[in-house]
C-alpha cells in the first residue's frame, strides 16, 4: 500500500508552525503523527484521536488496488473520442525522417502508464507535502488528453485549448498527403520564372546575392530551381535521414518534444559552485517541481503542441536546416547572414486536381542551430502561391514546426511573416438591416470563403543553450486562414542570455487566432522583453495567452511583459491572459494586458485637422502595428514607395478590417474583464 503524507492533520500542524516561523522536524511533531507509518487524509474531522486514526489507517492498508487499465478510457466523451480518431487520421501514411519519425512515433503510441506516484518519508530531500496521489482503492486515470496516446491530444475543454475552435478543427478531414510528399519538387523553366515571379511580388523572396540561403518549399516539397543552397543554408531530404551519416547532435534535437515532453534540457544549467540542474520536471524542487510533463498539473500549463511537434516529426518530407559554424569575433557593423526559408501553398494543398479526397496536410519543418560567437537574421515566410479561395481549393492544414537552438555568445534574429489564406471579408459585423435591399450581406459572403476551413499552426522551440546568446523574434501573423494558432516557447538555459518576442495577430472575417509564448527563466541573471499586440475586428476573435517561469535557479532575472489588444467592432472579441510565476527571490517581473478600441481622443484630433473618419482609424491602426514590423528583417521590408512592400500588404489587410456602421457601444470604449 502506498503511503500518504498530505493529511489534513499534519499538513494543517506543519503549515500553521511555518506561518509563525518554525519549522518543524520529525522529532517536534506530535505523537499523533510522528508515531503514524503514514499521513493519510482520513476525513475523520477534528478530535480525531490517536486510535482512530490508527483504526482508519489500518481499514485503507487492507483495500484492494483496481485494475486502473479497466478505467482507461471510462471518462472519453464522445467528442474526446472524435478527437483522437481525427488525430489517428493525420498518422497515416508514410513516414521520411527515419530515426526522428521513429522515435516520435514511439512516443505518440506508447501509453502513460497508470501508477502512484512515489512518496518520500518526512526528512528526505524531495519531501513536500503536496501530494496528488488519490485515495486508496480510487482507480488512477490518465490526464485529460492521455486516454489513447502517449502526448496530451486536444481536448474541447482542456486549459491549452479554451476559446479555441477545436469542434471546427477535428469536424474538418485533413488526412491527405500532397502528392509525393518526400520527393523533391521539379519545375520547368517556365513554371520557374512564373512561381518567382509570385514569389517577389508577394515580398518571400531575397536574391542571391543579398542573403546566405534561400530554401522554398511547395506543400511541404523541397523545390531546388527556386532555392539557393548553401554551406550554412541546405535541404535535408529522406536520403539524408536513411544514409545514417547526419550527425548525432542533429537527431537528439530533432527528437526534443515541447512542454517538457523532453525532459532533459537542452543544456546544463549551473546550480552553485559545482552543481548543474538538467532535468525540467525537477526544477524548483522539491515544492514547486515544474511536474512530470504526465501529470494534469502540467498539462493545465502546457501550449499543447507536443502532439503536432511528434506529428510533424513522423509528417514531415523534408527538413530545412540553417547551421552557422563558430567565429571568432563579429562586429556590430557587419551585416548579418540572412537566410529565407519559404513554404508557400497551392489551392489544392497538393493534392491532384481530380482528387476526390476532402483535405491534406503538410508539415514544414526548419532546425536552426548556431555555435559558439555567430550572427543569423532567420525569415520564414508562409504565403499563397495562387488564390486561395480558388474553385478547386480544399481545406489545408499547416503543420509547422521550428527549433532554434543559440550558441554562446550568438544573436539570431528571427522573422516569422504568416500571410496564408487570402483577405477577409469586410463589414461582417453588419446585419441585413445594415445593408441595401437585395445585398448580399457580407457575413455570409465571408461563411463561404474557402480558406476559412484552413488551419495553421506553428510552435517555436527556442533553446539558448550558451553563456550570453540572444534571441529576438518579430512574428506577424496577417492571413485569412480560418484558425491560425502560433506557439513560442523560449528556455533561456545558460547565465547572461536574452530573449525579446514581439508579436502582432491580425484578425478580421470569422477568424480565430491564437498566440501562445512561454518564456522559461532557468539561469542565474537572464533578461527578456515581449511586447504583443492584436487588432481584432469584424466577428472574430482573437487570443493571447502569456506565461513567463522564472525558476529558483534564475536569480536576478529581469523580465517584462505587455499585451495590447484592439477591439475595431462590437461582434469582435478578445482574450488576454498573460501570467507570471515567480519562484525566485531576487528577481525584477512586470506584465500586463489591456483591451480597448482605438481613443476617441486621438481620433478627434486627427479629425480636427481636416482627415476624414475612415482615413483617421487607418492611420491610428497603422500606428498601432508599425513598431513590430520594426522587429522585421529589413530586406523583407521592400520599398516604401512599393505597392507590394510589407507595409503597403499590411495597409491593405487593415482596411479590410476597419469598422462598418454605427457602433452600438456609447463611445466606442471597450473594458478589459
Amino acid at each position: 500500500m502506498m503511503q500518504y503524507r498530505n493529511s489534513a492533520l499534519s499538513l494543517l500542524y506543519v503549515t500553521s508552525n511555518v506561518a509563525n516561523g518554525f519549522v518543524p522536524t520529525l522529532e517536534s511533531l506530535p505523537p499523533a503523527i510522528r508515531e503514524s507509518s503514514l499521513f493519510v487524509a482520513i476525513g475523520l474531522g477534528p478530535g480525531a484521536d490517536e486510535d482512530q486514526i490508527q483504526k482508519t489507517v489500518g481499514e485503507a492498508e487492507d483495500i484492494p488496488e483496481p485494475d486502473h487499465e479497466l478505467f482507461r478510457d471510462s471518462r472519453l466523451s464522445d467528442f474526446d473520442k472524435q478527437c483522437d480518431a481525427w488525430y489517428a487520421s493525420l498518422l497515416t501514411g508514410d513516414s521520411f525522417l527515419g530515426p526522428v519519425s521513429e522515435e516520435a512515433s514511439r512516443r505518440i503510441k506508447t501509453l502513460v502508464k497508470l501508477e502512484r506516484q512515489p512518496v518520500y518519508e518526512i526528512g528526505e530531500d524531495n519531501w513536500t507535502p503536496y501530494q496528488q496521489n488519490i485515495l486508496p482503492g480510487s482507480p488512477i486515470l490518465p490526464s485529460f488528453g492521455l486516454e489513447q496516446y502517449g502526448l496530451p491530444i486536444p481536448r474541447k475543454n482542456a486549459e491549452a485549448w479554451r476559446q479555441f475552435d477545436v469542434p471546427g478543427l477535428v469536424g474538418t478531414d485533413y488526412s491527405s498527403d500532397p502528392s509525393e510528399i518526400g520527393k523533391e519538387l521539379v519545375l520547368d523553366k517556365a513554371q520557374v520564372e512564373t512561381y518567382e515571379g509570385i514569389l517577389k511580388l508577394k515580398g518571400a523572396w531575397i536574391d542571391d546575392e543579398k542573403c546566405s540561403g534561400r530554401l522554398v518549399y511547395i506543400n511541404g516539397r523541397y523545390t531546388p530551381s527556386l532555392s539557393y543552397s548553401t554551406e550554412i543554408a541546405k535541404n535535408l531530404s529522406e536520403k539524408d535521414f536513411a544514409s545514417g551519416n547526419l550527425s548525432e547532435e542533429i537527431i537528439q534535437n530533432m527528437n526534443r518534444l515541447t512542454d517538457g515532453f523532453t525532459d532533459r534540457l537542452a543544456a546544463d544549467v549551473p546550480s552553485g559552485e559545482t552543481e548543474f540542474l538538467t532535468s525540467q520536471k525537477t526544477l524548483s524542487g522539491p515544492n514547486h517541481h515544474v511536474g512530470d510533463a504526465n501529470s494534469q498539473f502540467s498539462i493545465n500549463n502546457q501550449a499543447g503542441t507536443a502532439c503536432f511537434v511528434a506529428l510533424n516529426s513522423v509528417k514531415a518530407g523534408a527538413v530545412a536546416l540553417v547551421s552557422v559554424p563558430s567565429s571568432e569575433g563579429y562586429s556590430e557593423n557587419q551585416p548579418k547572414p540572412v537566410v529565407l526559408v519559404v513554404n508557400a501553398i497551392t489551392a489544392d494543398g497538393g493534392l491532384q486536381a481530380d482528387s476526390k479526397q476532402a483535405g491534406s496536410a503538410s508539415h514544414p519543418r526548419s532546425l536552426v542551430m548556431t555555435e559558439e560567437n555567430t550572427r543569423l537574421s532567420f525569415v520564414q515566410s508562409f504565403i499563397d502561391l495562387d488564390d486561395a479561395n480558388d474553385a478547386r481549393a480544399k481545406p489545408k492544414l499547416v503543420n509547422g514546426c521550428t527549433q532554434i537552438f543559440v550558441g554562446a555568445g550568438s544573436n539570431v534574429t528571427h522573422t516569422y511573416l504568416q500571410e496564408t489564406g487570402g483577405i477577409v471579408t469586410g463589414g461582417v459585423e453588419l446585419t441585413e438591416k445594415d445593408v441595401e435591399e437585395g445585398a448580399e450581406v457580407p457575413r455570409d459572403i465571408e461563411s463561404k470563403r474557402k480558406s476559412l476551413l484552413d488551419t495553421h499552426f506553428e510552435s517555436i522551440d527556442v533553446q539558448l543553450i550558451g553563456d550570453d546568446g540572444r534571441y529576438e523574434c518579430g512574428v506577424m501573423g496577417l492571413g485569412g486562414t480560418g484558425r491560425s494558432r502560433i506557439s513560442i516557447s523560449t528556455s533561456l538555459l545558460r547565465p547572461r542570455t536574452h530573449a525579446s518576442v514581439n508579436g502582432l495577430m491580425l484578425a478580421g472575417g470569422a477568424q480565430r487566432t491564437d498566440m501562445r509564448t512561454n518564456i522559461h527563466h532557468i539561469a542565474q541573471g537572464t533578461t527578456s522583453r515581449q511586447g504583443q499586440k492584436n487588432m481584432i475586428g469584424g466577428r472574430a476573435t482573437g487570443l493571447f495567452k502569456g506565461r513567463i517561469r522564472v525558476e529558483q535557479s534564475a536569480q536576478q532575472t529581469d523580465s517584462e511583459q505587455l499585451a495590447r489588444s484592439i477591439l475595431l467592432s462590437d461582434k469582435s472579441k478578445a482574450w488576454a491572459t498573460p501570467s507570471l510565476e515567480i519562484i525566485a527571490d531576487d528577481v525584477m517581473c512586470t506584465h500586463g494586458a489591456t483591451v480597448s478600441d482605438l481613443s476617441e481622443e486621438e481620433l478627434f484630433y486627427l479629425r480636427s485637422r481636416g482627415i476624414d473618419r475612415t482615413t483617421a482609424r487607418n492611420i491610428l491602426m497603422y500606428a498601432f502595428v508599425d513598431d513590430v514590423a520594426s522587429y522585421i528583417e529589413p530586406e523583407m521590408c521592400g520599398d516604401k514607395d512599393d505597392p507590394f512592400s510589407l507595409k503597403n500588404r499590411v495597409i491593405r489587410r487593415l482596411q479590410n478590417l476597419v469598422p462598418q456602421g454605427e457602433k452600438e457601444l456609447v463611445g466606442g470604449e471597450f473594458q478589459s474583464v
